[in-house]
């Protein structure tokens, strides 16, 4: 077995562990990372840029919310059921975040919003090539690694940890395996976990979270999320959360269905489940969050978004509404792109000739679409939905000709929650106590949520991956001083 040893430990080198590694070398930490994967990055790679608040790039444009402002929502927003110390300390980090991001060679764009109502706290990255998007956030964990690399951090790529090595009440090293296969027995004076959480574990998110993947949820599968991390700080004493899935919806293979016809889907249109009712006030169905919680309540999971012939001409000039990961503004080319749609196969989108027909290809109950459609139509006549109050010009009449239908299921871009930390990314035991040594940071210790992810505050998830990766540092530097004076007390 080959022996090493290091200040710090890092395992996995995503949005949290790159920044950990970065941040304990810029202090002069001997830093080793292993990454399970070949590549680095980890979830990130896919998105678009992490929350600050009270950056130089709000303050700026005078953009809300302060940090008190942005404290009272949250906790607001998430009833406090969450730690209010630790989303004090990461919100109140996040905008210095940004500017060490800056100074590290990171570009951002522009803070946005993800929807009407949303405040303006994401932080796009400014992509090597074309404009900010999906993926942009790549060109971000690039510029970490690099830096790790340029300040001697020491990668072990395709080199998973299988276990965390605890002596004597203190967490001091693990073990793991090269990409040869050879045993690593790695000792140092802090290890943080930072393995992204469980999201691409079935078998984790049906225990955990009560999903079945790819029945019931159609989670965004990021190589190697597979939850390891937290099993393993379980196995050392680590003290769990609550669990759950990181909520939106969609269609079943978002990034392989056409951005227009996807966003077409996700109109404030008549928005039904297989019972043929209404669930929802549709124009809410921006705040994705929102909506796939929606959906979990109805049978199977399953919604369906409606529309006919005239209102898909009217969405080909304009869309009602928008966001910034499919910033479509409306559906041209319409009929070729449901052409070659439904050549592909790939389902859940319909076209029908009458309501009979549409029933028939999707499952919904023929009778009671019929009434929520006269239902609803009396509702656009009328210009006040009696039902759910949907705002009047939203309130379009359904009248045929073509039908169209997108179906919907829960989806999730990860986890949430699982290894339960302080305000000091330390790992919490069963005692309450923190566990010497040991750390954890991002998605495998993100249990700030409650219910549901604060989409109002975009950005979120990877702004608290980076913090909580450059506080777990900050309290190490901290405690492997507190440990030398142990072992060098000063003469009196």
């Amino acid at each position: 077995m080959k022996k090493i040893e290091s200040d710090l430990i890092v395992i996995a080198a995503g949005a949290a562990g790159l920044s950990a590694a970065v941040a304990a070398a810029q202090c002069g930490l001997s830093v080793i990372i292993f990454e399970k994967n070949a590549i680095t990055g980890g979830t990130a790679n896919k998105g678009m840029g992490p929350l600050g608040i009270e950056s130089r790039h709000t303050r700026a444009r005078l953009l809300q919310p302060t940090k008190d402002e942005a404290f009272r929502v949250f906790m607001d927003y998430t009833h406090w059921r969450v730690d209010a110390k630790l989303v004090r300390a990461f919100l109140n980090k996040s905008g210095d975040t940004i500017h060490w991001l800056e100074a590290l060679g990171v570009e951002f764009v522009e803070p946005a919003t993800y929807f009407t109502g949303s405040y303006s706290t994401w932080h796009l990255v400014k992509p090597e090539t074309g404009p900010p998007g999906p993926g942009g956030a790549a060109t971000m964990m690039k510029i970490l690694t690099q830096k790790a690399i340029d300040l001697g951090v020491v990668f072990y790529l395709e080199s998973a940890v299988n276990q965390i090595i605890k002596e004597n009440d203190a967490v001091v090293g693990v073990k793991a395996n090269d990409k040869e296969g050879n045993a690593i027995e790695a000792r140092a004076n802090a290890v943080i976990v930072a393995t992204g959480g469980f999201g691409n574990s079935p078998e984790m998110i049906k225990e955990h979270a009560g999903f079945e993947v790819d029945k019931d949820i159609f989670p965004f599968r990021i190589q190697g999320i597979t939850g390891d991390g937290i099993r393993m700080a379980w196995e050392v004493g680590a003290k769990k959360t609550e669990m759950s899935m990181e909520l939106v919806y969609g269609m079943t293979d978002p990034l392989n269905v056409p951005p227009q016809l996807h966003e077409a889907c996700r109109q404030p249109h008549l928005f039904v489940n297989y019972l043929g009712e209404r669930f929802m006030n549709e124009a809410i169905m921006a705040n994705v969050t929102f909506t796939g919680n929606a959906l979990t309540l109805q049978k199977d999971k399953t919604g369906f978004l409606i529309f006919d012939e005239g209102i898909l001409k009217e969405m080909e000039q304009d869309f009602d509404t928008r966001n910034r990961v499919f910033p479509k503004t409306n559906f041209e080319n319409s009929q070729s792109i449901i052409e070659v749609y439904l050549k592909s196969g790939r389902g859940n989108f319909y076209v029908a000739d009458s309501l009979e027909d549409l029933a028939s290809q999707t499952g919904i109950e023929l009778e009671n679409l019929k009434e929520t459609i006269e239902n609803y139509n009396a509702y656009c006549q009328n210009g006040y939905d009696e039902q759910f109050n949907k705002e009047r010009k939203y309130l379009r009449p359904l009248t045929g000709g073509k039908w169209y239908a997108g179906r919907h299921f829960p989806s999730a871009y990860g986890s949430a929650g699982g290894i339960k930390i302080n305000e000091k990314a330390e790992v919490i035991g069963q005692d309450w106590k923190s566990i010497k040594g040991f750390y954890a940071a991002g998605t495998d210790a993100c249990s700030i949520y409650d219910d549901s992810y604060p989409f109002i505050f975009p950005g979120t998830s990877m702004g608290f991956a980076i913090n909580t990766g450059r506080i777990a540092v900050e309290n190490i530097m901290k405690f492997i001083s507190e440990k030398n004076k142990l072992f060098y007390p000063k003469h009196k």
